[in-house]
């Protein structure tokens, strides 16, 4: 019996009767804490967590600005969910640097130009993050996850996608769709009995269409088209900027996944009919007949090196690619849509409801597209006319101005990130590269807080306002589509005012913010369209 008795002594108390010299303080924790019940251990070690919790958020938190304690473990994680401009804002106006802790991620929010320029421009201490489950959604080997030297290599194989000239191709497929679904903005009124219906869900369905048509013309049928534009809202929603770090089934990001993997599954066939039309020697009409006319060419040039047998008529691509799968195809190309989608839908909501408000910028959009095309409305245009539309082009650069789309842009610090002289951002934590007070600087843009075109028209705030003109970032990862969605703008725009007359139908959020991904009216835009009678 008492051989069965010490075999379940308790080992703290059992220190007490050692061999080993235990310092008296220590002995006399240990014997406080074998006294203990199993509730209190329980609620000592929950104490030392959020005493941990909050010692190192403090420590990581530093000298800028910040709450003094964080809600234990979770912190402003409800805040998260729901997220409202107007508390972006007021976290922008408290500092250059702030920060807040949401479960396990300590976040860097750089609110001035001159920090967001450090972060973009950083890439030996920074890499691109999104958010957690986007590696799951996009692909842990998407090129938008790559650094250093194999990002540069993979952007420069697709730096000509975007020349002028691969640009001017794309251009009539855009016109298809903004001809077909600017006849369906008329039904859809008339459908509604005249009454205004709020706009957003339908630009989101009509850049979706122009960007599948623009990325994969028409290897993809108008059903795959409506599919993806119905459900890509699914993928913007589980790219929430806090998320829980797996997929459980029936959420936010499970129903994201599988719409994502539907897209991917899309875009792979769309890229195995690109790749056999290119190698019969087929024109190129969309971005992925391009990428892989490029590979072909690349693949060819490479067998006539091997054998010595160059046939006529062959060429050395400017630029030599090498063998991209279906799959990494459709993944890039998926990559430009999540890119394209959300902040083209926000410039293009914003942009109607505007020009609605502003019937006098609309009629000199109306009157240079008119002179342009010679008279005739329904006159398809050229790279070059789309560039001579100077007034049209200058409303789109000042509503990317006035309404940016994107108004924050993560990084992950790979390294400790001293920031400033004063502050290292700690490795591992988020830094959020923040665009909105840099576009709205009174020392730059007169009158920041008004929408006028004048300003990039007759105006210097092309040249003026350069460095604070970050839309598209800036640095190693900024924008490659950023001329195209420009011209995409001012083409939609120019459309639009030749075919439509639309109004906007005025309630009290029409002028509020709603964050989703980018930004939109919280009243999602009620408009009204009829068919423009010239």
């Amino acid at each position: 019996m008492d051989t069965n008795a010490t075999a379940f002594t308790s080992p703290l108390a059992a220190i007490k009767y050692g061999a080993a010299n235990v310092p008296q303080p220590v002995e006399y924790v240990l014997g406080v804490v074998s006294q203990l019940s199993g509730w209190q251990l329980l609620f000592s070690f929950f104490a030392l967590l959020i005493a941990y919790d909050q010692w190192s958020y403090i420590y990581q938190k530093g000298s800028i600005v910040g709450p003094s304690l964080k809600m234990p473990f979770i912190g402003p994680f409800l805040e998260s969910v729901n997220p409202k401009f107007e508390e972006y804002y007021a976290k922008w106006l408290s500092g250059p640097l702030s920060c807040v802790s949401v479960f396990h991620k300590f976040v860097v929010i750089a609110s001035t130009r001159d920090m967001a320029r450090k972060v973009f421009n950083s890439p030996a201490f920074v890499k691109p993050c999104v958010v957690d489950v986007a590696h799951k959604l996009l692909g842990s080997d998407n090129f938008v996850f790559l650094d250093g030297k194999p990002h540069v290599d993979f952007r420069r194989g697709l730096n000509s996608l975007f020349t002028r000239r691969a640009l001017e191709m794309y251009l009539p497929g855009q016109e298809e769709v903004y001809n077909r679904y600017f006849e369906q903005f008329v039904a859809i009124t008339k459908d509604a009995g005249g009454k205004p219906v709020p706009w957003m869900p339908h630009f989101r369905q009509v850049i979706t269409a122009v960007s599948c048509r623009t990325f994969v013309g028409h290897y993809i049928s108008d059903e795959a088209v409506k599919k993806i534009a119905d459900d890509y809202y699914l993928i913007t929603a589980a790219l929430e900027l806090v998320n829980f770090p797996i997929i459980i089934p029936y959420t936010k990001t499970w129903y994201g996944k599988k719409a994502a993997d539907m897209v991917l599954a899309e875009f792979s066939k769309c890229a195995a009919k690109s790749r056999a039309r290119m190698t019969a020697g087929g024109d190129i009409t969309c971005i992925m007949d391009a990428w892989l006319k490029q590979i072909v060419q690349s693949e060819a040039w490479r067998e006539a090196e091997a054998t010595g047998v160059f046939p006529e008529g062959l060429e050395k691509p400017t630029q030599m690619l090498r063998e991209f799968t279906d799959y990494e195809i459709s993944q890039t190309i998926f990559t430009f849509l999540f890119a394209s989608q959300d902040a083209t839908s926000s410039a293009a909501t914003w942009l109607f409801q505007i020009m609605a408000q502003r019937p006098e910028v609309l009629d000199r959009v109306r009157e240079e597209n008119l002179s342009i095309r010679n008279g005739d409305a329904n006159a398809p245009v050229t790279l070059d006319q789309l560039d001579a539309m100077t007034y049209t082009r200058a409303v789109v650069r000042e509503l990317l101005r006035y309404r940016p789309p994107v108004i924050m842009t993560p990084y992950v610090a790979k390294k400790a990130f001293p920031i400033t002289d004063t502050y290292t951002v700690p490795k591992g934590a988020m830094v959020i590269a923040t665009t909105y007070l840099a576009l709205r600087d009174p020392e730059v843009y007169d009158r920041p807080d008004e929408f006028d075109p004048e300003r990039y028209y007759t105006g210097d705030a092309e040249v003026k306002g350069a460095k604070n003109y970050l839309v598209f970032g800036t640095g190693s990862h900024y924008c490659l589509g950023q001329h195209y969605a420009q011209a995409n703008l001012a083409l939609m725009l120019g459309k639009a005012s030749m075919m439509l007359d639309w109004q906007h139908h005025a309630t009290p959020l029409s002028e509020e913010i709603k964050v989703f991904a980018t930004i939109f009216p919280k009243d999602d835009s009620p408009l009204t369209f009829s068919k423009r009678k010239c």
